[in-house]
């Protein structure tokens, strides 16, 4: 399983770094009236999407083990299935909770910086 995710995630970094990289090689064959501005602003939009889709990924693959981990743990001890539930939905929130400052922050690169 580990060796799954470390290929996955590998691919994903491989792909982000292709992407990244290609972009300005695409750049340079424009004219020289594309605005600067324009650039500046297809840059942005690249690293929001990179950010939220890089935390969006993380925290999926989070939330799988957490609800993996939580339904064996109650398959092993029905008597603490409250406890276990409670702690579950609070490790979820918290998850969410970064999932959504990832892209609070994306909006920010593109609209404000």
């Amino acid at each position: 399983m580990k060796k799954n995710i470390k290929r996955i995630f590998t691919a994903v970094m491989l792909l982000a770094m292709i992407f990244t990289l290609t972009i300005p090689a695409f750049a340079a064959g424009e004219a020289e009236t594309v605005a600067a501005a324009d650039n500046a602003l297809g840059d942005k939009a690249l690293a929001a999407a990179i950010a939220v889709g890089l935390a969006a990924a993380a925290g999926a693959i989070g939330m799988g083990w957490a609800i993996a981990k939580s339904a064996e743990a109650i398959s092993r001890q029905p008597e603490a299935e409250n406890k276990i539930r409670t702690t579950l939905m609070l490790g979820l929130v918290f998850v969410e909770t970064a999932i959504i400052y990832a892209l609070v922050i994306a909006i920010l690169i593109i609209f404000v910086l």
